[in-house]
């Protein structure tokens, strides 16, 4: 039976991912972008609400969508994608894990959310983003890859200016981006009316600097942003992970599939 439904929802080609979580799995192309451990970090730094609804914009292969449907007691998410390989992909995850009741994945532009969904209907936005700008070394705009790195097809100004439209009022913005982009993240947040509230920094070492950086905002509050103690990934000593026991789990399988 098992077997039949793996044949049923994984393509030739494709593998099947444990997520170290509630017994989910995911479905993941190799010869596309894979999801890495920056996902996981903004799943455990979203707080989402019992009963709330959730949008992800660029959700890929789903994969934030169906860890906060396990991490939290949300009572919808809808994962946006532009890619319909892509998103086909995550819906199939959705079904193998039988999660069609509480996660959707739609496919469209970013640049059309609000169009494609109802203007203030969400109670909480995340988004894990291309960091890099069009230009910023890329080769091929139409590879998959290259659109899930780069500013292709969206960019940070359609993201926020379409999350302000979706968010309620006071509705929470989740985002985990490079902090050499932080000054124009917190300009623009700030344009959009999406107040920065949290940020957390994450260093690879804690003695290098920071790689990643998280940041919760909302719309419509007041200005007063809180920094959270640092995530450091490794210790020096034995290579060891440090931080949640889901965190440091899904690292060693990140770490595993980079070197196989």
């Amino acid at each position: 039976m098992i077997n039949s439904r793996i044949t049923d929802l994984v393509k030739p080609g494709e593998r099947l991912d444990d997520l170290q979580i509630g017994g989910l799995e995911l479905i993941q192309d190799p010869a596309g972008f894979c999801f890495g451990v920056d996902a996981v970090f903004l799943s455990d730094f979203v707080k989402v609400k019992a009963g709330e609804t959730v949008l992800d914009l660029g959700t890929g292969n789903g994969i934030i969508p169906i860890l906060l449907s396990a991490k939290t007691r949300g009572k919808r998410f809808t994962g946006l994608e532009i890619q319909e390989k892509t998103a086909e992909m995550a819906r199939r995850s959705v079904v193998y894990n039988h999660l069609e009741e509480r996660v959707d994945i739609v496919t469209g532009d970013i640049k059309k959310a609000a169009e494609i969904f109802k203007p203030a209907f969400f109670d909480v936005i995340t988004t894990n983003p291309p960091y890099m700008l069009s230009k910023h070394g890329l080769r091929n705009p139409d590879d998959a890859k290259a659109i899930a790195r780069h500013e292709v097809l969206c960019t940070l100004d359609d993201i926020l200016r379409e999350s302000m439209r979706l968010l309620q009022d006071k509705g929470r913005f989740y985002m985990i981006h490079r902090p050499f982009r932080l000054t124009e993240i917190m300009i623009k947040m700030n344009h959009y009316k999406i107040e920065p509230k949290r940020i957390q920094f994450i260093h690879p070492y804690i003695d290098k600097e920071p790689v990643l950086v998280l940041i919760e905002g909302v719309r419509g509050a007041r200005p007063r942003v809180t920094v959270e103690p640092p995530i450091i990934i490794y210790e020096k000593s034995g290579q060891k992970e440090k931080g949640e026991n889901h965190v440091r789990d899904f690292i060693s399988v990140c770490d595993s599939h980079r070197e196989s």
